[in-house]
């Protein structure tokens, strides 16, 4: 039964060996590590008798022809760029899942009335550039060009890395697929979260992607010293951060699909016997319905005013990121649930809280998701890992997809 899975898990395998880091698996936009992993999987991509190519935004793209050379494709996408220390199923299962359910249906003699492409988004992550989703909105045309100017911590922008990686920067336009091109888009993911896990279930249906809003924040109080300023009367901005950490939780706990984290707080001028005068901390909140994102933020932000006044603080908050929440498409996602119930299992249905490059492609194009299961929901850490009955049960339920459309 995980005849499937195993190939699948070993071309994973294949690419965690690609890493920039021994001992690791770190794969960032435009190294050469992705290079390697490129051609890996355009090499995978023309055994299962895809056509592959790169496209101008770095995109692996392998293409199945359908009866009308250059139709409309449906396409089958994830990532294959890594965060630092990554595990090696966030992304790249979805990619070689595609790949391998293509390459079972032509041994099964099936053709597809359309064309089919299986996509490698170049950088979902951002962990080079901390600017997410590159590839996938250069595929969608919604990459804005300023965002070439970005650069890394060597100070290479992402101009000067297309260039070094043998792409135009002039030319990144033309990785743009206009909405005709595409049919849909499926993405095959882990679920990065537990609640398969808790529900006994191999695999989900994802309703949508949750919305999210970053905060970096800032407050700003009174430095003094640790030994002779008394308790009573401290503008500790320190305490005030940690108050309005707490709040944050308080206020996102018990409501369901609400998520908000506190992961960087920093404190000036950091010396221990040295009351903190200025903490600079972030906020990152997300949620399946926007209503609902902006209601929590907008309550937070009352809190946080009240904390700082309360305490004496300056308090200062600047938007870094904002993305509207995205609904899957009900009726690719039906098609999903079909496939799901028909081999036996209870159709789950559930929001995804971490972004995904189909946020990107939803414009242009009706999107769906299905989850598998990884043990205790971890993502983003070495641990990461899916079993190989759960892959085969996302495979085959990927597989029933495709034979439905062949009619």
């Amino acid at each position: 039964m995980t005849a499937l899975a195993t190939a699948i898990q070993a071309r994973l395998d294949a690419l965690a060996a690609i890493s920039a880091e021994e001992g690791a698996i770190t794969r960032v936009y435009l190294s050469p590590e992705q290079a390697r992993a490129n051609a890996l999987v355009m090499g995978w991509m023309r055994e299962a008798g895809l056509s592959a190519r790169l496209d101008a935004a770095g995109n692996v793209i392998g293409r199945l022809e359908g009866p009308e050379p250059g139709g409309p494709a449906l396409v089958i996408g994830s990532h294959l760029d890594t965060v630092r220390d990554a595990g090696r199923y966030d992304g790249p299962l979805g990619v070689v899942t595609g790949i391998a359910c293509l390459a079972a249906l032509a041994e099964e003699g099936i053709r597809l009335p359309f064309a089919v492409e299986v996509v490698g988004f170049a950088d979902e992550e951002g962990t080079r550039f901390n600017a997410t989703l590159l590839g996938s909105r250069a595929f969608a045309g919604r990459l804005d060009p300023t965002v070439l100017a970005t650069q890394d911590a060597e100070g290479i922008s992402i101009a000067q890395a297309l260039r070094a990686f043998g792409l135009d920067p002039d030319r990144i336009g033309e990785a743009a697929r206009p909405p005709g091109d595409l049919l849909g888009y499926i993405e095959w993911h882990i679920e990065q979260g537990p609640m398969l896990e808790r529900a006994g279930l191999p695999v989900g249906v994802v309703t949508g992607i949750s919305g999210a809003t970053r905060l970096a924040v800032t407050l700003e109080g009174e430095a003094g010293h640790a030994g002779t300023v008394a308790m009573e009367g401290r503008r500790d901005a320190l305490a005030g951060a940690a108050e309005c950490v707490l709040a944050v939780e308080a206020r996102c706990r018990g409501e369901a699909g609400l998520v908000g984290t506190v992961g960087r707080i920093a404190a000036f001028p950091d010396a221990v016997n040295v009351i903190p005068g200025r903490v600079a901390f972030s906020l990152d909140l997300r949620a399946p319905e926007d209503g609902q994102r902006r209601a929590a933020l907008a309550e937070i932000e009352t809190l946080w005013r009240d904390i700082a006044a309360r305490r004496g603080l300056t308090l200062s908050m600047t938007r870094t990121h904002e993305a509207p929440a995205v609904p899957c498409d009900p009726a690719l996602t039906g098609r999903i649930a079909e496939a799901v119930a028909a081999r036996g299992w209870p159709v789950l249905r559930l929001p995804s809280g971490a972004g995904h490059d189909g946020m990107a492609i939803a414009p242009i194009a009706p999107i769906a998701m299905l989850f598998v299961r990884c043990r205790g929901g971890i993502s983003h850490n070495p641990a990461e890992y899916a079993a190989l009955p759960d892959i085969e049960a996302g495979a085959q339920v990927l597989l029933d997809v495709l034979r439905g459309f062949s009619g």
